[in-house]
């Protein structure tokens, strides 16, 4: 086998060497011996050598133009890819359904950084401790994630007390989770919840209440649909305007 993989390597260099070089320098030095021992004229070595240089330059003339073209290949090949990036880039949002919603808000949590907001939420989401486990423990017990602030409207104020401050209690990291702020926002007709991600840009996780994006369970709205706003998107400043305008009110 050793034996084979060296031949094989010899074969490779071999077919690397300039065979068209090599040719011309046996034709010229072959020449040059014939007119040494008087067999040929000079003036037959001279034609020898000027044909062995012709061919030499036309090989390299037409390697060039290859190279050329290859140039031209390479060049074309990096702005189709490119073009094709730009295509693939991330969208501003990107519709999350029912299917998926629960999936989407664990994986916010868990992979969220900094300081997280949760604005004009339905504490009625986290009334199931199953649901508490998926969508606000992982933000809690998420080391990245350095506090929890909700911004909510005062009719959430016996839910908060009643039915997740008691599992919040109960969690590794209580004090991570901040005493809500307690606004009107009945006037406000979205809900969202910002952080950072690994790149400490932030995104969101935006939805609408009301039909089609609420559910409505027990005379409470519970979302349905949810858009996830990625951190370059334009929104994300009016987002981040209004939760720092309820943030700050008195």
């Amino acid at each position: 086998m050793l034996q084979a993989n060296e031949t094989k390597m010899r074969f490779k260099r071999i077919a690397r060497l300039d065979w068209d070089a090599i040719a011309g320098i046996i034709a010229a030095a072959g020449a040059l011996i014939l007119e040494m021992f008087h067999v040929v004229e000079p003036t037959v070595v001279l034609a020898v050598v000027l044909v062995v240089l012709a061919l030499l330059l036309f090989r390299d003339l037409r390697r060039e133009t290859r190279e050329e073209r290859l140039l031209e290949i390479v060049q074309h090949t990096a702005s189709l890819m490119e073009k094709c990036q730009a295509a693939l880039s991330l969208p501003e949002a990107v519709l999350i359904g029912p299917g998926h919603l629960r999936s989407e808000s664990e994986r916010f949590a868990n992979e969220a950084h900094g300081a997280m907001t949760c604005f004009n939420v339905c504490l009625l989401m986290f009334k199931p401790q199953s649901l508490f486990d998926k969508l606000l423990r992982p933000a809690i017990e998420n080391p990245r994630v350095t506090s929890v602030q909700f911004i909510l409207d005062e009719a959430e104020r016996e839910n908060w007390r009643t039915e997740v401050l008691p599992k919040v209690q109960a969690t590794s990291n209580p004090d991570k989770v901040l005493e809500p702020r307690w606004r009107k926002l009945k006037q406000e007709g979205v809900s969202f919840i910002l952080a950072d991600d690994a790149d400490r840009r932030t995104e969101a996780l935006l939805s609408f209440w009301g039909e089609p994006f609420m559910a409505r369970m027990a005379d409470q709205q519970v979302p349905r649909y949810v858009f996830r706003i990625n951190g370059h998107s334009d929104l994300m400043s009016r987002l981040a305007e209004m939760e720092r305008q309820h943030r700050m009110t008195a």
